[in-house]
């Protein structure tokens, strides 16, 4: 008779190590802001973190290959007037990025090939709709140009970044702590104050599905999972931190609920939807904890914890296609620390065979949208685009970012737009006097000596203000004869103290 004791699974001896320091960020001026955010985003091509700055809220992007200490004066994206929140990098496209802020608005970056040579203060575009802070961004999974924005105002919008319009607007019952896409953007899902889990429909907000989360009042976030699987991750009543595995069919019933540990900070869940695999970080926290999803129970397995001395202000986590294939690494997180030090931590399935791992690395999402913005808010849905690592990644090509935004009226117009009537419409309707009419040549006569007559007024002035100045130029020369005078007579008399006079004698 035999049994297994250990778990068979591929990701069982899944290791992080860290990088030498110098294949790593140093000197950089970390964010102290307490927001509940990661702070620092990644891409095959940069890495971007917000930075303490003064003026407003800036963030820096760093190409990948620009290890080492960082300069002070390296160039910084600002512009916008409050403290940078959040940060997203555009999926399809490595060099666009959108920025979430205090100041109640969300911009969208185009950062140059290469990088950063000087600061960049102009966005491609500025989206204005929420009325309080913005604490999050998100771009859709497989759309193109669709970005969700929720602020403070308790209002999630889902924009068109290409035109800079409104395509939906959910209004939340409370304060939004997170969101998350399913994964073919057909549904949303949110945590909220109230301590409740809803699911929408991004495209015309209508609730579908509503439940209760942690019972702790602290911060919760949930994210889908492949097979229509929900993880959450909040607190218990007596402050413990919990994760919970539940299935769309029935949300308010959790599949399992376990207690982790009596930490105060909030995690954050990474998710790789390539081979279900979650990994779980907070602020404060010094370990990054992982686990494997299945279909066996208990479902979510608990793989290893990487630990070290150091806590963490916030992480970036690289998409699969940034991953180092050759070296069998499954994950890269950019771990920030207090001190200015951006540390790569690298995951990695140890194997002997130099070969491609197909198991280990199934197909991912590329960098190619599977549907237009506009395609998505007339109904449709897909899936997002694979692409197979087998022989690396191979970015696609990409022109720059165009907005084309509709040309909206000058607000600062002198004109009074006013409600037609029948006798103002036929007025409007009459034709403008051609070029060369007598009513138009009066027009212009009567403007051209209303300037004339300013201008003989102007003259006038200036006349006399050139009258007064050489009055006063005389003056100041008469006072300054005066004094050298006075200042001869002076000497005079002194150097006739010490001599005899003819009369005394």
């Amino acid at each position: 008779m035999s049994f297994r004791i250990v778990r068979n699974s591929k990701f069982r001896h899944v290791f992080g190590q860290p990088l030498k320091r110098e294949q790593c960020y140093d000197n950089i001026r970390i964010t102290k802001n307490s927001w509940d955010s990661n702070f620092c985003v990644v891409n095959p091509k940069f890495v971007a973190i917000v930075i303490e700055a003064a003026g407003g809220g800036a963030f820096l992007v760093l190409p990948l290959s620009k290890t080492g200490r960082i300069d002070v004066s390296h160039p910084m994206v600002s512009g916008h007037k409050g403290p940078v929140l959040d940060i997203a990098w555009c999926p399809f496209n490595d060099n666009v990025i959108a920025s979430a802020s205090e100041d109640a608005c969300v911009r969208v970056w185009q950062i140059p090939e290469g990088g950063l040579t000087r600061p960049l203060t102009e966005p491609l575009i500025e989206l204005n709709g929420h009325q309080r802070r913005v604490g999050f961004v998100q771009w859709h999974p497989s759309a193109n140009n669709v970005l969700l924005s929720a602020g403070a105002d308790c209002k999630i919008i889902m924009w068109n970044v290409g035109t800079g319009d409104i395509l939906s607007q959910i209004d939340h019952p409370d304060l939004v702590f997170h969101c998350s896409w399913s994964y073919d953007g057909s549904r949303l899902l949110t945590t909220c104050k109230d301590k409740k889990i809803r699911i929408y429909d991004p495209k015309t907000g209508a609730l579908e599905q509503e439940a209760d989360g942690h019972e702790g009042a602290k911060p919760q976030r949930a994210i889908y999972l492949r097979n229509n699987l929900i993880f959450t991750i909040g607190f218990s009543k007596m402050s413990e931190r919990q994760y919970s595995l539940r299935s769309e069919a029935s949300l308010s019933e959790p599949i399992i609920l376990e207690t982790l540990d009596t930490s105060n900070g909030v995690l954050f869940p990474f998710y790789d939807q390539d081979v279900n695999l979650v990994y779980l970080c907070a602020k404060g926290d010094s370990n990054i904890r992982y686990f494997e999803i299945t279909d066996e129970a208990p479902f979510v397995h608990y793989i290893n914890t990487y630990q070290s001395t150091e806590p963490q202000r916030g992480i970036g986590f690289m998409p699969k296609r940034g991953c180092d294939i050759l070296n069998c690494e499954i994950a890269r997180f950019f771990k920030l620390h207090s001190k200015g030090l951006v540390e790569v931590i690298s995951f990695t399935v140890p194997r002997k065979s130099d070969q491609f791992q197909e198991d280990i690395y199934p197909d991912t999402a590329g960098d190619v949208p599977a549907l237009s913005a506009e395609q998505w808010i007339s109904g449709e849905d897909r899936e997002p685009i694979l692409v197979s690592l087998r022989e690396g990644y191979q970015p696609s090509k990409k022109a720059e970012l165009k907005v084309t935004q509709k040309k909206k009226p000058n607000v600062l117009d002198k004109t009074v737009v006013k409600k037609q009537t029948p006798s103002a419409a036929s007025k409007e309707a009459t034709p403008s006097p051609p070029p060369g009419s007598p009513s138009l040549n009066s027009a212009l006569n009567s403007r051209v000596e209303e300037l004339v007559s300013e201008l003989q007024k102007m003259k006038a002035i200036i006349l006399k203000h050139e009258v007064r100045i050489r009055d006063l130029e005389k003056k100041v020369d008469q006072q300054q004869k005066g004094l050298l005078d006075n200042t001869q007579i002076s000497n005079a008399e002194n150097n006739n103290n010490g001599e005899t006079l003819a009369d005394e004698v």
